[in-house]
């Protein structure tokens, strides 16, 4: 089998060069990938050549950015937890939660700090490194965010990576969440600009924009990606990849979510996509951000092996580990554990989740709040 660079080499000489083989060649010209090789100035006209290669071809190339920057062998495992269920104000046309329609789904209050830290606690048992906690909120009141800090601050003292999807956030919240020790936040485009006001009215893509600005400029990593087959067009799906890719630096994780139909939902009844083409979207995301992981999200419990199997070959490194996402199903875990060892898959180590400037900031925290009453907050009580 030829190496990477001889193929890109025999490419440049040939007089049928493709846009999309152009495309591959610019994003890998350096060996490694180093951050000078990395692209934010991806044309819409050469993502979707991306997306026309054969199929082979384009999981073959997306292995091989994949391995130039991953143990092509690892998943990173994240679990996430619901701390607040239902009622939001957001008309976001796939969500269950919103309240703008009737799913059936029970409105729940924040939940306590003790049931999250329990819950984080059983997850880094099952073998997650990062516990992920949603909020349905348009944007978090300061009482509530008060509460959200302890809760980052505690599972942060497990030993776990954090990440809050917690609605829109401005300066002064995103730079709060940071110094709580957040290492993550969570805030998806969903669908491409031109698509967006179809599925979305009661916020502005600018609105995502600024937050995921707001939550750069405080130091957080970004994780932010998007939902395929909500009735979009190809066309679409490439322009939600570029606006991702757009971004400087590119988010460090990028969820690419299967719509799941839930019923009560506006897209309820919408087409089922195809999943080849949502594999090539994996595959094409890796492409276009080498070094972010690309996470195989929503709608995983709607693939067989198969399916699965080939998202992790195009280059997915990510998943969610547990029963539940937010409020629709996800595999189970012995599932996802006899699929990871079918598959010669495992979870991805990391020597620690906290740098010793972030241990002994916490250190010094943990200290000062010993002095004072812990921040304990009974979401039951409140009206």
């Amino acid at each position: 089998m030829p190496s990477t660079s001889s193929s890109l080499a025999a490419n440049a000489t040939s007089p049928t060069l493709s846009l999309a083989d152009t495309a591959i060649q610019d994003s890998n010209a350096t060996p490694g990938n180093t951050d000078s090789a990395i692209r934010h100035d991806w044309s819409l006209e050469e993502i979707e050549a991306l997306f026309a290669l054969p199929f082979n071809d384009l999981l073959f190339r997306a292995q091989q950015v994949h391995r130039q920057h991953f143990d092509p062998n690892a998943v990173q495992v994240s679990t996430l937890l619901s701390i607040k269920t239902g009622a939001c104000p957001e008309d976001c046309k796939y969500c269950p939660q919103s309240g703008h329609y009737n799913t059936g789904l029970d409105k729940e209050k924040l939940l306590e700090i003790e049931k999250v830290v329990n819950q984080a606690k059983a997850a880094k048992e099952a073998g997650a490194s990062r516990f992920c906690m949603g909020a349905a909120w348009r944007s978090p009141r300061q009482k509530d965010l008060d509460v959200v800090l302890e809760m980052v601050r505690q599972v942060k003292d497990i030993g776990l990576e954090t990440c809050m999807t917690l609605g829109m956030l401005d300066g002064d919240q995103a730079k709060q969440l940071a110094e709580a020790g957040l290492d993550y936040y969570n805030h998806n485009l969903d669908t491409s600009p031109d698509y967006y006001g179809e599925i979305i009215t009661t916020r502005t893509y600018g609105d995502r924009l600024e937050t995921l600005g707001n939550v750069r400029d405080a130091g957080m990593k970004i994780c932010s990606g998007g939902i395929i087959g909500m009735g979009e067009t190809p066309r679409d799906r490439a322009g939600l990849l570029q606006q991702l890719a757009q971004l400087n630096p590119h988010p460090e994780s990028v969820p690419i979510n299967m719509l799941v139909k839930v019923p009560g939902t506006p897209l309820e009844d919408v087409e089922d996509l195809d999943p080849i083409d949502f594999i090539r979207n994996i595959a094409v995301a890796r492409i276009l951000m080498p070094q972010s992981h690309v996470r195989l999200s929503a709608g995983r419990s709607q693939m067989d092996e198969s399916t699965q199997a080939l998202a992790f070959l195009a280059g997915a490194n990510s998943i969610f580990y547990g029963d539940t996402l937010l409020t629709t199903g996800n595999p189970q875990v012995e599932r996802d554990r006899l699929l990871f060892d079918k598959l010669g898959l495992h979870p991805e180590r990391r020597e620690s989740c906290r740098s010793d400037t972030d241990q002994q900031r916490e250190l010094e925290a943990a200290m000062e709040r010993q002095a004072t009453d812990r921040l304990f907050y009974d979401a039951s009580v409140q009206a």
